[in-house]
């Protein structure tokens, strides 16, 4: 099993807990974070007051009039010491309060990336354009209103982790990792972060949703089920955004045929939609040749020398790959391969974000793909300057200091770059069967392959019903890891959170 948390990683750091276990990514090249040297954590000039704006926005005929937030939270170790501040951006509708409203927390993944992706793309009541084809660095990071946010049926608290946007650690490398880069610790430090934001806010009795983007996915039913049990704060909900719930999910590619299980539909999906045919009903039986006889035939190997056949016949048909490299592939194609491999005559690369975004491949003879992927790199500016603009000009939360969108520091060091598999369906399991009212609701892109649509697939149908067959459901849409970015797939998971929250 690779390292799921090692800073080498490139295409798991941006967005989550993510690529594929058989998947050859790159070391990745970027330079560490210099935001402080490891000596100077505590040299910190304080955090400004919290700062508020009244802004107004527009969804779906509804004019929204709305305050919104930029301010910090401490985290104390067990003797009260500060060491940390988180910051976060709260949008909370004006007018008179009602107790019905709920509010929900939103992070995003990595480990070591802000919340800059579900707030400005996803589902905050401003965005700016990044993730589709077409979109640049270089584009004007001018913010308009989002037709898919939620605002207008529940507020909106966006958290950055400790070492993401502008949240930083007070204490020295060793304590950052004791205190913050784990699993473990990761859970607890930010269920704390948002008890505190309750009872700051006098909320503790709204309604409470967490919902998180890949890694953020991961975190969600784990921090609502520390919630439950640890912090006494009911959560009517867990929306979870392009997620890998278990790492364990693609164990030993070389034998499980699970791996291959995973990947392949969301590799079928993006030759659907390269012949506009990507929806349910073309899906539908790729879904099932996948559990079924594609399974089936990996499991055979030699002792059925014509499994061969049928695999490369028909995966060749499903991907739209040459027969002869689905061949020679023994029918298992590999992430990094797939996403070089269906766009080399062309000269591009594919995302594994979103397999058909592409971009130029600057080295196309070498033997593997030398180039960081197309979607990771080109989202850091205009969300990264979308996001400081907001927060120090339109808001008046002034800092001097860096906003780290993406913290490859935090990668390198989460859980000191040790292996770890780790899974969060135990956590969702256990806080579904504890509060039986409680909704979940699992977004995917078909696209994605990164987070595979099908591990979730598979996770849930293994999960008992607990009375409620649509207690946990999931969903899929046309697009990637930020299906969102597509307005109509945007429109649908809006609706469906909408009917989750029972807002439609």
């Amino acid at each position: 099993m690779r390292n799921l948390f090692a800073a080498t990683a490139i295409a798991a750091l941006a967005f989550g807990l993510c690529a594929s276990a058989h998947a050859q990514d790159k070391p990745d090249k970027a330079k560490p974070d210099t935001a402080a040297s490891k000596d100077d954590k505590t040299d910190f000039a304080p955090f400004p007051a919290d700062a508020h704006v009244e802004q107004v926005t527009h969804v779906a005929g509804k004019t929204l009039n709305y305050t919104a937030t930029v301010g910090s939270l401490p985290v104390r170790d067990d003797k009260g010491k500060k060491i940390a501040d988180v910051v976060f951006t709260a949008y909370t509708l004006d007018g008179v309060h009602d107790p019905r409203r709920p509010v929900t927390f939103a992070f995003n993944g990595g480990p070591g990336a802000a919340s800059v992706y579900m707030n400005l793309g996803a589902i905050g009541p401003k965005h700016v354009p990044f993730g589709k084809a077409g979109d640049s660095p270089s584009d004007a990071a001018v913010l308009t209103d989002n037709p898919g946010t939620w605002l207008d049926f529940t507020d909106l608290v966006f958290i950055d982790p400790v070492g993401t946007g502008f949240s930083r650690s007070l204490v020295d490398e060793a304590e950052s990792k004791k205190h913050f880069y784990g699993t473990k610790q990761d859970i607890e430090y930010l269920s704390r972060i948002i008890y505190d934001w309750l009872n700051k806010n006098g909320r503790l009795t709204s309604p409470k949703y967490v919902s998180g983007e890949s890694y953020g996915g991961f975190r969600s039913p784990r921090i609502a089920h520390y919630l439950q049990t640890r912090m006494g704060v009911g959560v009517s909900g867990v929306v979870m955004v392009s997620p890998y719930l278990d790492s364990a999910a693609e164990f030993d590619p070389g034998l499980s045929p699970l791996p291959w299980v995973i990947t392949m539909p969301a590799m079928a999906a993006a030759n659907l939609e390269r012949h506009g045919e990507l929806d349910a009903a073309h899906m539908a039986p790729v879904i099932a040749y996948a559990r079924g006889d594609f399974a089936s035939d990996l499991m055979k190997g030699r002792t059925d020398p014509a499994a061969n056949q049928r695999l490369t016949a028909k995966v060749s048909e499903l991907t739209g790959l040459d027969p002869n490299f689905v061949k020679v592939s023994g029918g298992r194609i590999e992430t990094q391969a797939f996403l070089r491999e269906v766009f080399r005559q062309q000269g591009k690369l594919g995302s594994r974000y979103d397999s058909n975004v592409t971009e130029w491949d600057p080295f196309p003879y070498a033997p593997e793909q030398r180039t960081n992927d197309p979607i990771l790199d080109s989202t850091i500016a205009p969300t990264t300057s979308a996001m400081v603009d907001f927060d120090t000009r339109v808001v008046g939360w002034k800092v001097d200091a860096p906003f780290h969108t993406l913290s490859y520091d935090v990668g390198r060091m989460w859980n000191d770059g040790h292996d770890e598999q780790v899974e969060s369906v135990t956590d969702l399991r256990e806080a579904v069967a504890l509060d039986p009212k409680m909704k979940v609701l699992i977004a995917h892109g078909w696209d994605d392959l990164s987070c595979p649509f099908m591990a979730s697939v598979l996770i849930v149908d293994q999960m008992p019903t607990f009375g409620d067959p649509n207690q946990v459901q999931v969903k899929e849409y046309p697009g990637g890891h930020m299906f969102y970015a597509r307005p109509d797939s945007q429109r649908s998971f809006r609706q469906d959170v909408m009917a989750m929250y029972g807002a439609s």
